[in-house]
């Protein structure tokens, strides 16, 4: 430095003197030209990267959003199909309950493995390998020649949905900015909803419809030219992301909690079918005490090696605990209503399929419009007040169904009905839309995997434990023999008593969303990007 500091005083105390020429040309110097002149020149060469970007992520946000409607549908569709099931295969009281709780289980045992195989294997490859199998399982399911394969191939297809499944939100997580993921998942609960009404709907006319002679099998072959081109759309439009850190597979985790999960489930299945047996009693407290060994083997992986299956830092996020807490509950009280609705109606009341399909169009509409207007313009200004307006609204619908229900009896219409269901739709949009985001919203994106996993999982969970509670809150208010006549009013009496049930746990659901942030909070990008 010493040596080269000389030169250029040397230089510039000769300039002055002789060359008053460069001060006096200010013209490259003062010329606001090139100062200005890059800003334009750069300005077009920065957009069109983002554009085809953008484009990219709305086309894999549409095949990603797809592929949960199918999956959401395909869980509902069945319930409108049981009784023709029953009537055409031969199906027991506990076939049916595993016909719907089978796919549940699976899928919700499946679901926080198929998060972290996302997370470890790359989140595009583990959505093809779920969407791919679900689509076959789909096809095996609507050839089922007997009520014992239909059952093994719904588990098969609970399976591969949950695959399939967590990657959605992944894949949402990675690839949209934090600025977007509000509306986004706005969008996704409001095809959550949307899913989940439109299901029986869907189910009532591809059955009533009777396709080439097949009955109730489209609602499963329904499936395959959407998985189809679900899987040649998403191998071109969705984008390869995966953990930022390596991370293995913890198969001891996987083993405890679909050990766990088969402890408790099973038991609340074919209890009231096998008269409650004392080994189901001792299956069921034994699962907590499984769940108690899988969370402290989790906190003992993550100190040994950082790759547990379950990232239970999670839960010190206050909205994400909470918001977990809300999706278990919020699914035992679907899993219950769903199918006892449509027992009511179709075995109960001794609707049409197409009929009990059709009476829940104002259920849908309701969902659909209410998730919309809650996302946009009631949470951003109300925030969690949102969300237990509507679990409010779906407590009053189910009380208005009561009393409607035990005020006209058998001869209840499709359009007195349509007044609670509007209610509960209204309820349930404002809920289903907004929840994901506040679940998801203090996440960093590192963990979008494990966390997308145990939102589906708990939520599933809660599901097959409503399907399961069917059994003691619905079948067991049912009488083991009952003459013909006697049929329909034990339906009714059975329904009624159900929708008890399910206004308490949304009660619950009530309760427990004084804990979800009062405002709706930026998301947060975390390290890893």
């Amino acid at each position: 430095m010493p040596s080269s500091a000389p030169p250029p005083p040397t230089a510039s105390h000769l300039a002055p003197p002789t060359t008053p020429v460069p001060p006096t040309t200010p013209v490259p110097a003062t010329t606001p030209v090139p100062p200005t002149t890059p800003v334009p020149a750069t300005t077009p060469v920065s957009p069109p990267p983002p554009v085809p970007a953008d484009r990219r992520r709305w086309f894999a946000l549409a095949i990603v959003m797809t592929a949960a409607f199918m999956d959401l549908v395909d869980v509902t569709i069945v319930n409108i199909a049981i009784p023709s099931i029953k009537r055409e295969t031969g199906a027991s009281v506990s076939a049916i309950q595993w016909i719907t709780a089978g796919y549940a289980l699976a899928f919700a045992a499946g679901l926080i493995t198929g998060g972290r195989l996302g997370d470890i294997y790359g989140r595009k490859r583990l959505f093809l390998i779920g969407i791919g199998g679900f689509t076959l399982a789909s096809a095996l399911c609507g050839f089922a020649g007997s009520p014992e394969t239909l059952v093994a191939a719904r588990v098969l297809q609970g399976a591969t949905a949950a695959l399939m499944v967590p990657q959605v939100l992944s894949i949402v997580h990675a690839t949209f900015p934090a600025h977007e993921r509000g509306k986004v998942f706005g969008l996704f609960g409001a095809i959550v909803g949307l899913g989940a009404v439109s299901g029986p709907l869907l189910g009532a006319l591809l059955t009533e419809w009777d396709l080439f002679g097949l009955g109730w099998r489209p609602i499963f072959l329904i499936n395959l030219p959407v998985g189809v081109a679900g899987l040649l759309l998403g191998a071109k439009f969705i984008t390869e992301s995966k953990a930022p850190k390596t991370v293995r597979l913890d198969l001891v985790g996987v083993a405890l909690i679909t050990l766990a999960m088969l402890m408790l489930i099973y038991p609340l299945t074919r209890g009231h079918e096998l008269g409650w047996p004392l080994w189901g009693h001792l299956s069921m407290v034994g699962s907590l005490f499984v769940f108690g060994a899988l969370v402290l083997y989790q906190r003992q992986k993550a100190l040994a090696d950082g790759s547990p299956l379950i990232e239970l830092s999670l839960f010190r996020v206050k909205s994400f605990a909470a918001g977990i807490a809300v999706q278990l509950t919020f699914g035992v009280g679907l899993g219950i209503f769903f199918l006892v609705w449509t027992l009511y109606m179709q075995m109960g009341l001794g609707w049409s399929v197409l009929r009990a399909g059709t009476t829940g169009i104002p259920f849908s509409a309701a969902v659909s419009v209410a998730a919309g207007i809650s996302v946009q313009k009631l949470v951003p200004r109300f925030g969690r007040k949102v969300l237990q307006a509507g679990a409010l609204l779906m407590i009053a619908g189910l009380l208005i169904y009561l009393w409607e229900s035990e005020q006209y009896g058998m001869g209840i219409t499709s359009w007195q009905m349509a007044v609670p269901l509007v209610v509960m739709g209204a309820g349930m949009g404002l809920i289903v839309a907004p929840l994901t985001d506040a679940v998801l919203s203090e996440v960093p994106k590192e963990h979008a995997g494990s966390a997308s996993g145990l939102i589906n999982t708990v939520q599933q969970m809660g599901t097959a434990l409503g399907l399961g509670l069917v059994s003691v809150v619905f079948f067991g208010a049912i009488g083991d023999r009952l003459a013909p006549e006697a049929v329909g009013p034990a339906f009714v009496d059975a329904f009624q008593q159900s929708l008890w049930w399910v206004a308490g746990v949304l009660s619950v659901i009530f309760l427990v969303m004084f804990a979800l942030p009062a405002r709706p909070r930026a998301h947060v990008e975390g390290d890893a990007n």
